[in-house]
């Protein structure tokens, strides 16, 4: 049986590690000569590293409730796999990272995902999840391309090269995010089926 005091502590500690992934990766924008803070919000790793931390601390202090929690849970889950599954397969080794970059980029893409699903594997709340849940959940996603795309249109900045319409064109542009969409939405499937499961075999 999984200890309340035990899931706490674990959320906790995930919810410390990701805030300090997100101030270190701000002092370390902020200080760089071509830096700009309002960029990092256009990133899914920041995103997801948010909804990481919002939905662990309130594990952390025992007010994982409501409707909307569900939702920020599922979301902040299947954001930080894919965050952490993207980047392995698409973005590490792409820029070179000194010192604080570095540090941030370290917690932000392997230690808080680790942190986080195995938490939630091991020590998370079960039979919080439903199929409206799964559904609900595809809104940050699509909120998250209907903000970086006009913003890049405008802007000329893309956070990363497959949503980079600039270079690549919105037609394969569009093909990548279908990819990733039906990625999220299996994940989120899958995470729902897992905990309906783990659910039920626990004993009441």
């Amino acid at each position: 049986m999984r200890s309340e005091k035990l899931t706490r502590a674990w959320f906790a500690v995930t919810a410390l590690v990701a805030t300090t992934g997100l101030v270190a990766q701000v002092i370390a924008t902020a200080g760089a000569p071509d830096g700009r803070v309002a960029n990092l919000l256009c990133f899914f790793t920041i995103d997801s590293n948010l909804l990481v931390t919002i939905t662990s601390a309130l594990v952390a202090l025992g007010l994982a409730r409501g409707r909307l929690f569900t939702v920020l849970w599922l979301d902040a889950l299947v954001g930080i796999i894919v965050t952490g599954i993207v980047y392995q397969v698409a973005l590490a080794g792409l820029y070179e990272l000194h010192g604080l970059s570095l540090f941030a980029d370290t917690m932000l893409h392997k230690v808080t995902p680790i942190l986080f699903v195995l938490g939630w594997l091991l020590a998370a709340p079960r039979g919080v999840l439903s199929w409206r849940t799964v559904w609900w959940s595809l809104l940050y996603p699509l909120a998250w391309l209907a903000f970086t795309l006009p913003r890049g249109a405008i802007t000329g900045f893309y956070p990363y090269p497959f949503v980079d319409a600039g270079t690549l064109g919105y037609g394969p542009v569009a093909l990548n995010c279908v990819f990733i969409g039906l990625f999220f939405t299996a994940l989120a499937a899958g995470a729902f089926l897992y905990d309906r499961r783990l659910a039920r075999a626990e004993p009441a």
